[in-house]
């Protein structure tokens, strides 16, 4: 047996071997994350003899149709595509104590009172903890399945025997194979389970949710490899004060991919907020200084966000620029385009940014509306009532385009805002149909495109 067993190196980051260690892994760059393993000389070996490929031409492929259940959460059901897929293996990952298992009970909830079989494992939880959960969440059904067992060969042996429609592992750091040397967790481990997890789910037709674990980054823990190998990856994130969280789509095989659904943390678990955008505009009645409303698009939702920015003196040698919800360097940036191109003094000024709600921003349409927070602030003057904005800036201070600029503004007009300023190419191409829409609105409501970033920060000055 001790012939059998050979050293091998692997990166807890991407999973790469490698014949000895390293300081720096030389595929991901990643330091201090080679760590040594021991394994079966004839794991990584592949036996090609017998083995035959079947091929057919492309257009000879039968369709299958994607059979979807409905999960009974509205808005995990939206971030999936619109239902789960039968088959599919998804991962949820997301920070401790962030919601992932409430969230997941829940939908377990919903498709055990549909009638179908479900079977959560869990090697975190205690069979006692999970039915007080479920009792607190209003989620204790017959046809809820649970069981303690962290040995992947039963789960999967356990999931033939009760053919369950549905299969939750909690978490896959937790499970191991007995056959495989190493603990629970490692690099092998996970590579090797999820591997097994798959091919159930793609045999037996269950669909399997997965959750993963968080490194202090951010990162879902374990080889990159097991993000390569789900269909679906979601995020699960949102400030443990706020209340809300946001299930983001990071990768969707069948849906669209960046889609968002948002909830609300109450005692009786996480309760959807179907229109996230008059929820988080609702404490923006009163207008002041440094506050813009732009509109975002997660997936194919517009949203409606408040930009918050304020400009005071410094009392440093160098100022500060802080930015929370979005890139805090394409913030800096952009201040350096305001007293570049459009002569805002803000050498001497501390500038801080946030978006409203908990919220994180990755795209560039939100640059018009914090340009416009940023000149309110410094001029202590109010931006005009119920106007919007979205438009990326550019370093020479043109407004360039944004994608799905019609969407944005039909979130807008249905919310009751009567300005929304859109860059100057989007108003072109889409002029028709915003006419259209400015024509039909049953209260004032005007589209203003913009050319420069001159023609905000010196606006009615």
């Amino acid at each position: 047996m001790k012939n059998s067993l050979k050293q091998i190196f692997v990166c807890n980051s991407c999973g790469s071997i490698h014949p000895k260690w390293l300081g720096k892994c030389p595929d991901c760059e990643a330091w201090n994350s080679i760590h040594e393993e021991t394994v079966q000389k004839n794991q990584y070996q592949q036996n090609l003899s017998g083995s035959k490929a079947d091929i057919k031409p492309l257009p000879k492929v039968e369709e299958k149709l994607e059979r979807r259940l409905f999960c009974g959460v509205p808005e995990l059901d939206r971030v999936l595509g619109g239902g789960l897929v039968v088959g599919s293996l998804i991962l949820l990952s997301g920070d401790p104590g962030i919601g992932k298992s409430t969230l997941l009970l829940q939908a377990l909830n919903g498709l055990a009172q549909r009638g179908y079989k479900v079977l959560y494992a869990s090697g975190e939880e205690s069979c006692t903890q999970i039915k007080l959960r479920a009792e607190r969440l209003g989620s204790l059904h017959m046809n809820i399945l649970v069981t303690n067992e962290t040995n992947i060969l039963a789960i999967i042996e356990a999931a033939k025997v009760t053919r369950p429609e549905v299969l939750v592992i909690d978490s896959i750091q937790t499970v191991y194979n007995p056959e495989l040397p190493g603990s629970p967790g490692n690099v092998s481990q996970v590579r090797e389970c999820t591997n097994l997890i798959l091919q159930n789910a793609k045999s037996q037709n269950i669909s399997t949710f997965v959750i993963g674990h968080v490194t202090k980054e951010g990162n879902i823990a374990g080889p990159k490899l097991l993000e390569h190998l789900v269909d679906t990856v979601m995020h699960l994130e949102g400030d443990h004060s706020s209340g809300y969280r946001i299930l983001r789509a990071q990768k969707n095989r069948f849906g669209s991919t960046g889609e968002i659904g948002v909830f609300a943390m109450q005692g009786h678990g996480l309760v959807d907020i179907p229109n996230p955008s008059s929820l988080f505009l609702d404490q923006n009645k009163k207008g002041c200084e440094g506050s813009a409303v732009t509109i975002t698009m997660e997936g194919t939702r517009p949203i409606l966000l408040e930009v918050q920015v304020l400009v005071g003196k410094t009392s440093f040698a160098s100022p500060r620029r802080l930015a929370t919800g979005f890139d805090t360097n394409r913030f800096t940036i952009l201040l350096a385009v305001l007293e570049k191109r459009a002569g805002l003094y803000l050498s001497t000024q501390d500038v801080y940014a946030n978006i409203t709600g908990g919220f994180k921003i990755y795209e560039t349409a939100i640059d018009l509306a914090t340009a416009a927070a940023v000149t309110s602030s410094l001029f202590n003057k109010l931006l005009p009532a119920k106007s919007a904005y979205f438009g990326e800036v550019g370093l020479s201070g043109e407004i360039r385009m944004v994608n799905h600029a019609l969407a944005r503004i039909q979130e807008a007009q249905k919310l009751g805002f009567e300005k929304v300023f859109i860059p100057a190419q989007n108003y072109q191409l889409e002029q028709p149909h915003i006419l259209k829409l400015v024509e039909k609105s049953e209260h004032p409501f005007f589209v203003i495109p913009v050319e420069h970033i001159n023609e905000i920060v010196h606006k009615d000055r």
